[in-house]
Formats: C-alpha cells, sequence, structure tokens
C-alpha cells in the first residue's frame, strides 16, 4: 500500500508581501509532502482533511529558504581558512558535512560554491554536490570547480593557476569536463593595481563557456578587476569591495550581478582580541580594514542605486565566516543602507534568480516547502534572521 502524503500545517504566522514590502500577520501554510498546498489568513483556512500536524507558528515570520551564493562548502572558515585548502580529501568532505548541517539550521537551502580545493585533479566540491544530491536535509548546491588565477597571485590553495588566455580558456573549459556548474575566475592578480587578464581573455572565456550552457563569475576586489571582468561578460562580480560609478552603470546595463560578502571584513574585525595573526591585531592592519569597509559598504549603496541585482553569501570556508552565519550578510547590507526587504531578497530571490532557479528563495502557494520560521519581524529587526526557530524540510 502506498503510504499517506505526509501534511503539516503552521498556524498564524506572519508572512513578508512582495507588494506592499510590509508584514502582514495571522495567515497559515498548509504543506503536503515536500510542497505548499495553499497559504490562507487563519480565519479563511481551509479544510485540510486527514490527518495533519499541527504547528503553533504564533509569534514568527516565514521567509523563504536562503540562497547562499558565495560559499565553500568544504572549508570551515576562521583565521586560518588558507591553511585547510592543504587538508586531505576526507578531512574535506567531513568539513562539508558539518557545514550541510550549519546550513540547514540557519535556514540556507542553496548555496553555491565558488571554488574548492582539487585532489586527483578534480575539485572536492563536485564530489560533494553529487553525494548529496537528493538527500534529504541537504542543501541544493550548484559548484565551480577550483580557483582558476594568473599565476603567482597567492600561495598554493588548490588554485589552477595560467599565463595567458589562452591557457585560460583551456582551464575553464577542463572545469566544465569535469562537471561544473559555471567557472570562478580570479580577478586580482599580482599586481593589485592591473587586472590579470584583459577583458577580451576574459570575453573568450566567457563566450567558451556559453557554447557549454554555463557561466563565468569572477572574484573582484579591485576595481580595475571589475571593469575588466563587466567588459569581458561575467555573470556577476565576487565581493566587488571597490567599484565606480562607471562600473556599476556597466554592470546594471549588462545584467551583471553583485554578489555582497560585507560579512567577512566585519569578521575580521572581531579577529582582534581572539587571534594572533598580526594582519588582524596590528593597528595598521585594523586600519586597513575598516578602509576596506567603507569602500565595499560604498560599492554596495551605489550597486543598489544602480539597480544591480544583489546576491548574497557568507564566503564561509575561503573567508573567515562560518556556514550558519548568512544572517551576518543580511545585517551588514541593512547597515550600508539597504532597506531591510532589500537586504531579505538578496539573500532569498536574488540569488535564485542568480542561479536561473526560479523557485530557489520563493514562498509561494504549489512552490517547493522551503521556508523557515523565525521569532519576530525581521523588516524592523533584522537581527531576527539569526532567530531561526523552525526549519520546514
Amino acid at each position: 500500500m502506498i503510504g499517506r502524503v505526509r501534511s503539516t500545517l503552521y498556524r498564524d504566522l506572519a508572512l513578508i508581501d512582495p507588494e506592499s514590502r510590509a508584514l502582514s500577520p495571522g495567515f497559515s501554510i498548509l504543506v503536503e509532502g515536500e510542497r505548499i498546498r495553499w497559504i490562507r489568513p487563519v480565519d479563511s483556512e481551509e479544510d485540510p482533511g486527514g490527518e495533519v500536524e499541527l504547528i503553533d507558528a504564533g509569534g514568527t515570520t516565514a521567509v523563504a529558504g536562503m540562497v547562499d551564493a558565495h560559499s565553500h562548502l568544504t572549508l570551515p572558515g576562521g583565521s586560518h581558512w588558507i591553511g585547510h585548502t592543504q587538508d586531505r580529501v576526507e578531512q574535506l568532505i567531513q568539513t562539508a558535512e558539518e557545514n550541510a548541517r550549519l546550513l540547514r539550521q540557519a535556514g540556507v537551502r542553496w548555496a553555491r560554491d565558488v571554488g574548492a580545493p582539487a585532489r586527483d585533479g578534480r575539485a572536492v566540491s563536485l564530489r560533494v554536490r553529487d553525494s548529496w544530491r537528493g538527500r534529504p536535509g541537504y542543501p541544493h548546491v550548484r559548484a565551480a570547480g577550483s580557483w582558476i588565477m594568473k599565476r603567482d597571485t597567492l600561495p598554493d590553495g588548490g588554485s589552477v593557476e595560467v599565463d595567458d588566455g589562452d591557457q585560460l580558456v583551456a582551464a575553464g573549459e577542463r572545469q566544465l569536463d569535469q562537471g561544473a556548474d559555471l567557472i570562478k575566475l580570479y580577478m586580482d592578480g599580482p599586481d593589485r593595481d592591473v587586472a590579470p587578464f584583459f577583458s577580451s581573455e576574459v570575453r573568450r572565456l566567457v563566450t567558451a563557456a556559453a557554447a557549454r550552457g554555463a557561466k563565468v563569475t569572477a572574484h573582484s576586489t579591485t576595481v580595475d578587476g571589475a571593469r575588466a571582468a563587466v567588459e569581458g561578460g561575467v555573470a556577476a562580480i565576487e565581493h566587488g569591495f571597490q567599484l565606480d560609478e562607471d562600473v556599476v552603470q556597466l554592470m546594471a546595463a549588462q545584467g551583471v550581478a553583485l554578489v555582497s560578502t560585507l560579512a567577512v571584513l566585519e569578521s575580521w574585525k572581531t579577529f582582534a582580541t581572539t587571534t594572533s595573526q598580526p594582519r588582524f591585531t596590528s593597528a595598521e592592519g585594523m586600519a586597513a580594514i575598516a578602509t576596506r569597509q567603507e569602500q565595499a559598504r560604498h560599492s554596495v549603496r551605489l550597486a543598489h542605486r544602480a539597480g544591480v541585482l544583489i546576491a548574497t553569501g557568507t564566503d564561509f570556508g575561503g573567508g573567515s565566516l562560518r556556514a550558519n552565519q548568512l544572517a551576518w550578510e543580511i545585517e551588514c547590507l541593512v547597515d550600508a543602507g539597504l532597506p531591510p526587504f532589500d537586504a531579505i531578497q538578496a539573500a532569498t530571490c536574488n540569488g535564485g534568480q542568480l542561479l536561473a532557479e526560479p523557485e530557489a528563495g520563493r514562498l509561494y502557494e504549489g512552490g517547493p516547502a522551503d521556508f523557515v520560521l523565525v521569532h519576530g519581524d525581521p523588516l524592523s529587526d533584522p537581527q531576527a534572521m539569526w532567530r531561526v526557530w523552525r526549519v520546514s524540510w
């Protein structure tokens, strides 16, 4: 006999209305299996029929399952994140398993992995993605291969190093041959004042990827690197700590997204009393972080005003944050000047748009039952996004 579909009724929660951009209290959501059957005001509920688990959701707001659009699943974060790129493959996979648990607890349904160490010639993130596919409780994953960068940019961290445009295209195609969903290009170079690749070289990589149905995203923390990447046709700028008016206008015109990671800089400030590393504890290091932080906030404000799609990520693993801290980025976007509604959209449906996944980061009748219940009103108190009480998947 075929088992009955499980039904759950979440009663008396609040919803964020995308039309009015305001909170609407007094709603109920009926979930059947893995889909939302209906969303109704409490006083207009339909008979759910059959046996239903009733969840008293009073005092909470339902928010669509979030999208961490910049993550590194196989790495743990913290102040020693670079050293962990040398971990054994078994440790990298174990770290990913722990990160999956943290992501779910924080209400993150989708993770976009933008670079992982390679073992036996293939990024470990691709192995993780494949092993998680379809498993209950695990995030949906879109994964790049390893970082592709100009030779001598960084100490060995599992990246793929190239010297010129021909090698760049060959490296990108090799990543796609190995099963990568997208290509991650590093647009900071050995000389921070000069983009490591010409826009024409980036364009060749973008064209080659497009022929395979894939896109290129570009790490950039300098305005010159961002400009060359955008002119080359990338889909998104990761970090974008230094953008100017010309670059954001070009991004808006060409539909290039910004994936913000402001919380990384905020996190670095907290290391001053918790780590022995001079880059975080010295007066010069702290001053440099504060300057970079204000430049990054300004860049986000410019992009927002220009109408650039802003998605958001933690950079956990490839930076200092941990996998359960996407709420920190929402707070940082609000601190930078974005309305809370827009900051929440950056962590939900905007991430889905970046992934070209129309159901990701959205909460609607007939859609996937992927939402979280947080205590309070995140539109008036963004810290509510830390207070995840229940995850529906």
